[in-house]
């Protein structure tokens, strides 16, 4: 049968390929040939899904009815208690619940631009963003953080030289994705100042709030003063409960005008999902114990390679100080070739390592090429066992380089 001539969307040439997931058929051809790949190229964390979620899927309702677009009254009465413990005052017409944090910055990036508008993200930034923008019809205007200043928000010159005429919105996450840094109330403090000053809004993606080391605390952008009708919070339970699966996320803004269109989008795909908005409701204030438990396994982790990290030769890495990533600089011209060759054409003792190549995390050509980013999201000794294959990959592939 012909193939239709008639042109696909202008979009394919907008959204690129995902760094986690573009090398997933070299990955599945190892398994094919029973090499074991440690998969430190995604967020997918190992730790068992929050009890509290697991025992409430055990009783579903009788009828699995359509739920209100912008979800249960009950879950959205209980994130406004969880808001409230961390600070945030905020009532429940200022909560929508989200198939998922990435439907919420969907939902915030159509409502607040428009095709041809502009948006200001400090990169590396999670790779995502990319289609979500896309599929808004703005673009994506970078200002670079560095791994020597720890990926902390570049200085507030290099947003002034950002932004322009098209300029709508900054968006950032905050504890970093893929990063790891937390940024400091100082820092967002000014952030919010340039935005007020040019009459912007701030997305802020605040999915790894739980997970800060240190002492350190992910500041909200809902707690500054001046911004309200500028500022739009997007969260999620994917990572928070070990829950990915689940698509649970939220939007919050006291901007009404904003609420009011995201509410539109949210009516167009009827509701999230109620079996597990159930679920999470049993979960969010029920499951500090578990949080505490979780955080400390991640710093543990976080510290563990940091330290084995260093230790490989030519190998530089910033610590994180929150989320579960950490952003390695290795001695390679090209990490998304090390990357493959790792999958196929690397192996120690019948296994190997998926990494995510970095370039994919900025839009600045050529920026990440000789970086990776490192999901510590297995046990310590599979970490162990991940980072003994990557010193000796890097040994054989520098040394092959040179021949």
């Amino acid at each position: 049968m012909k193939r239709t001539s008639i042109p696909l969307s202008e979009r394919k040439n907008l959204v690129i390929e995902s760094p986690i997931r573009k090398l997933v058929p070299y990955a599945d051809a190892a398994k094919r040939a029973d090499i074991k790949v440690y998969h430190l190229n995604i967020g997918q964390p190992d730790i068992e899904t929050v009890p509290a979620m697991r025992q409430a899927y055990s009783r579903p309702p009788e009828i699995i009815a359509y739920g209100p677009s912008q979800g249960l009254p009950e879950l959205r009465e209980k994130f406004v208690e969880y808001y409230q413990r961390h600070g945030l005052n905020l009532s429940m017409d200022n909560i929508y619940v989200t198939s998922g944090g990435s439907e919420a910055i969907i939902f915030s990036l159509m409502a607040v631009t428009s095709p041809g508008d502009e948006i200001i993200i400090p990169e590396p930034y999670y790779a995502n963003y990319n289609g979500f923008v896309a599929m808004s019809g703005a673009k994506i205007v970078p200002v670079t953080s560095r791994i020597e200043d720890g990926f902390h928000l570049p200085k507030i010159e290099e947003f002034e030289k950002a932004v322009g005429p098209k300029t709508k919105a900054i968006m950032f996450s905050n504890p970093g994705n893929p990063s790891g840094a937390v940024f400091s109330r100082e820092r967002l403090q000014e952030l919010v100042a340039f935005a007020r000053r040019h009459d912007l809004f701030i997305i802020s993606d605040e999915v790894y709030r739980e997970f800060t080391y240190e002492g350190r605390t992910a500041i909200s952008i809902m707690e500054f003063e001046g911004i309200e009708e500028n500022a739009v919070m997007v969260d999620s339970v994917s990572k928070r409960y070990s829950a990915c699966g689940a698509r649970i996320g939220t939007l919050v803004s006291r901007n009404q005008e904003v609420l009011d269109l995201v509410l539109r989008f949210a009516q167009a795909r009827l509701c999230p999902p109620t079996v597990d908005q159930i679920a999470v409701a049993a979960a969010v204030n029920n499951s500090d114990a578990y949080l505490e438990q979780v955080r400390f396994e991640y710093k543990a982790r976080r510290d563990f390679m940091v330290k084995r990290l260093q230790a490989i030769d030519g190998v530089r890495v910033s610590s994180p100080e929150g989320a579960f990533y950490i952003i390695a600089e290795l001695p390679v011209e090209d990490t998304e070739a090390f990357a493959v060759w790792l999958l196929r054409d690397f192996q120690l003792d019948g296994e190997t390592l998926m990494v995510a190549p970095a370039q994919g995390f900025y839009a600045s050509p050529d920026l990440g090429k000789k970086q990776i980013r490192l999901a510590y999201v297995l046990t310590r000794d599979k970490l162990e066992r991940a980072l003994r294959i990557l010193k000796a990959a890097l040994a054989s592939y520098t040394q092959k380089s040179r021949v």
